[in-house]
């Protein structure tokens, strides 16, 4: 993730208008594949007052500010009138969803614009460091938020499980920054990035700790803002709806015992692809449900005559399976190493001496909070001299990294 930035990959998106820059056609190698990584520009020569008139219009609770890095990713996107029409059509099923997560919480609405340059909205959208899903969480960070990931299911991939524990994380990093923008930046790169940023610049305001963060995060915010305002103003730049084929009138059952999803889609009479898309967590297109833990699964609007077919499988089919549940480990990631001349261990140990808290420590050792709590099985933030803390070596430190700095 924090390889040459200037080296191209392969990126599911490669509709750039030939109008933009070689430079802004090359696509970031981290976690954010969606947001291309720009130069900066010394002098603002193209400044644009109705976009930075409509901007402030759809402001709400974060600001929309406008600026010279606004403005390039306003290019951009606007000139990707296929991919930004698709996100127009699949926010019809998934904006409802991140509201209601988010709104739960008290988070602004709109932050639900979030996993446009996250994830294109695809919930199998797996970045080269292992950040998975609609929302892009690391292993270490899912599970810190009760995100459950094992040989059935991985919740990462699940919108609605999803979508709560990034209302939760916001939550957090909202409680300890105190400003919507660098909890934003903080969702790309870590809290502890950004306060770093913070006392280098001696300044809370976005704009002005912007060059001491990660490169990717300071592309991030810009891109975010700019697709806020491509979304609300999409028919001014003649980027049409795309229709999605997820269905938008559903029904949610509770699946007490192991059913598959083809054996439900043939009840409904429907593709199997379709119901797989509306329960995109389920690894094995099986259910693994059960009486002490059942599972959500997610249906299209059910006639009455489809339910006793719908019946019959739910309570009369019998699976021949190996029904074990096995955790996942965080060596699941999608990245591999070269390896190190040298050998580290996997982790090591900290021991607290007077006057530590988990804070000072995080930052020592360049990790996060959270990081330590779920390393080290703490419930909250107390620990006491003498106390070991395991430290591990394998950089998932950050909500997105794999890498030493950025997210």
């Amino acid at each position: 993730m924090k390889l040459n930035v200037h080296f191209v990959f392969f990126c599911i998106f490669t509709l750039v208008c030939s109008s933009v820059s070689a430079q802004q056609r090359v696509l970031s190698i981290m976690d954010t594949t969606y947001v291309p990584v720009l130069p900066e520009t010394p002098e603002f020569h193209n400044y644009n007052y109705v976009y930075k008139s409509r901007l402030d219009s759809i402001t709400k609770t974060v600001p929309l500010s406008y600026n010279e890095h606004v403005q390039k990713y306003i290019d951009i996107y606007t000139e990707r009138k296929d991919m930004m029409g698709k996100m127009l059509g699949i926010s019809n099923y998934y904006f409802p969803i991140f509201e209601k997560a988010l709104k739960s919480l008290n988070i602004p609405e709109e932050i639900k614009y979030l996993p446009i340059i996250e994830s294109s909205m695809n919930p199998h959208a797996v970045s080269r460091v292992g950040a998975t899903g609609l929302w892009q969480f690391m292993f270490t960070t899912a599970k810190g938020y009760g995100l459950n990931m094992d040989n059935f299911e991985d919740q990462r991939k699940d919108p609605i499980q999803a979508s709560y524990a990034a209302a939760a994380y916001f939550k957090d990093a909202y409680q300890e920054l105190g400003d919507w923008l660098l909890a934003i930046a903080a969702y790309n790169c870590g809290v502890g990035n950004v306060n770093r940023a913070i006392a280098k610049a001696d300044s809370r305001d976005f704009w002005e700790i912007r060059r001491f963060l990660p490169l990717e995060t300071r592309n991030y915010v810009p891109a975010f803002i700019a697709a806020v305002y491509v979304m609300n103003y999409s028919g001014n730049h003649q980027i049409k709806v795309q229709k999605s084929e997820l269905v938008k009138n559903t029904d949610t059952i509770h699946v007490n015992h192991f059913v598959t999803i083809a054996s439900l889609a043939e009840a409904l009479n429907m593709e199997e692809s379709a119901l797989c898309e509306l329960n995109p967590s389920y690894k094995r297109k099986i259910i693994n449900g059960t009486e002490l833990s059942p599972k959500r699964v997610i249906l299209p609007k059910v006639s009455l005559a489809d339910f006793s077919k719908l019946y019959a499988v739910l309570n009369e089919s019998v699976m021949d399976v190996n029904k074990n549940i096995v955790l996942a480990s965080n060596e699941d990631r999608r990245i591999k190493r070269k390896p190190s001349v040298e050998s580290r261990p996997a982790f090591m140990y900290h021991k607290v001496i007077p006057g530590q808290n988990l804070s000072t420590i995080a930052d020592k050792y360049h990790v996060e909070v959270q990081d330590l709590k779920v390393w080290n099985k703490l419930k909250n933030s107390t620990i006491v001299p003498g106390q070991k803390l395991k430290i591990y070596n394998n950089n998932t430190s950050t909500r997105h990294s794999s890498g030493s700095t950025s997210g």
